[in-house]
């Protein structure tokens, strides 16, 4: 027995919520549900998450959580962003594969890739500074001072300053997530992607930090000269295993990656990556295989995990039972495999599956006319999944 939290979010949360428990509960593997609510009126009523949800997450170390509104360009920041840094959940894994009877123009492509994004640190990091405030007049200042080659130029009293952190543990530390995924998951390659053409000193931090790792677990490079003294890492050379070059390293610039991926995204396999690029990467890549409504996700730390659909809250179709509950029963799928039970997530991605190639028991967002009349509302597919399992 799994004592796992369930925050059944808002909008059309708790729907996928329950579809997703009936389906996770159906493997047979045996549950129980640590139900709290933590949806957009009740940090709204109470100013931020309730301390109960945290304190569940902790004892639990594992939680499921369905989507939260967050409001746009006023009230609480992002409750994703919060549970991140809080937790420290520094790594975000997005799988992105193809699945025979959704829509997409990648059907043929056989795209079966994974997003590692680093989760606290990049812009991301929230450490902002509001233009016309006279503590961000001073940054500049202060900034312009030390800066010996580009400044600001803008008016102080019209620019907004948003700093980007970036660390050699940070970096080592997804890094070093992507490759023990791929090596647990006998992936062949990991692309490491940044902008350090332009930012020398927090990119190229990125690109020095990845190729050490890389180095550490004797992968491969794909070009030899980016191999040029590069020391393995000191903390994880002798700690990690020694592929012996069955995984190649790759990098791959952002701009670059995103056409890269829409020209041939079969091509590639494990994505390392920071923060602000990360989610963007990650919708792209949802986009190849569909949509974000089979793109799953997990956000993992060294003392909690939280698995969660990538789509938002979609509020206008609160309570029509009408939307696609895939992303978060992979998700759930996602959970499963963390906790060790392999076959049952197997099990349920191959109902899934099956369910979605029949294209008969789907969401209207899966048929071929999105007006067809015989689609299935949200429990109905979610049953039709549990169906096949028996």
């Amino acid at each position: 027995m799994y004592k796992v939290t369930l925050i059944p979010g808002d909008g059309v949360g708790p729907e996928i919520a329950e579809a997703t428990r009936k389906c996770v509960d159906a493997t047979g593997v045996k549950i129980d549900w640590d139900v709290q609510e933590c949806g957009i009126e009740v940090i709204e009523a109470e100013g931020s998450v309730p301390d109960r949800v945290m304190e569940s997450i902790r004892a639990n170390k594992i939680a499921l959580k369905a989507p939260i509104t967050t409001p746009i360009g006023k009230g609480f920041r992002s409750v994703n962003v919060f549970l991140r840094q809080e937790l420290g959940l520094y790594a975000c894994i997005r799988p992105c594969k193809t699945y025979k009877g959704v829509r997409t123009y990648f059907a043929d492509s056989n795209v079966d890739l994974v997003v590692v994004r680093e989760n606290t640190e990049d812009l991301y990091a929230g450490v902002e500074f509001q233009a016309g405030e006279e503590k961000t007049a001073e940054l500049i200042k202060t900034i312009n001072e030390f800066a010996t080659g580009k400044k600001i130029n803008t008016p102080l009293d019209e620019t907004g300053v948003s700093i980007k952190p970036m660390s050699y543990q940070g970096t080592r530390d997804i890094c070093n997530y992507a490759f023990k995924y791929a090596v647990d998951n006998k992936r062949k390659a990991v692309t490491s992607i940044c902008k350090a053409n332009i930012m020398k000193f927090t990119d190229g931090l990125w690109y020095d930090e990845t190729r050490a790792v890389a180095k550490a677990y004797g992968a491969k490079f794909e070009w030899e000269d980016l191999a040029e003294g590069v020391e393995p890492d000191a903390k994880l050379a002798g700690n990690v295993p020694d592929c012996g070059g069955s995984i190649e390293y790759n990098e791959r610039l952002i701009d670059n990656m995103c056409m890269q991926l829409v020209q041939k995204p079969e091509l590639y396999d494990v994505l390392v990556t920071s923060n602000l690029y990360g989610d963007i990467l990650s919708d792209l890549c949802a986009g190849l295989v569909g949509g974000l409504g089979v793109a799953p996700g997990s956000n993992i730390g060294t003392e909690a995990a939280i698995f969660e659909a990538t789509h938002g809250s979609a509020p206008k179709y609160k309570g029509q039972n009408k939307v696609n509950p895939v992303a978060l029963i992979l998700s759930g799928k996602m959970m499963l495999d963390y906790l060790g039970e392999h076959e049952a997530a197997a099990k349920l991605d191959q109902a899934v599956a099956d369910v979605i190639e029949e294209g008969k028991d789907v969401t209207y967002d899966l048929k071929l006319d999105r007006n067809d009349p015989t689609a299935v509302g949200t429990q109905e597919m979610a049953e039709a999944i549990c169906r096949k399992m028996q």
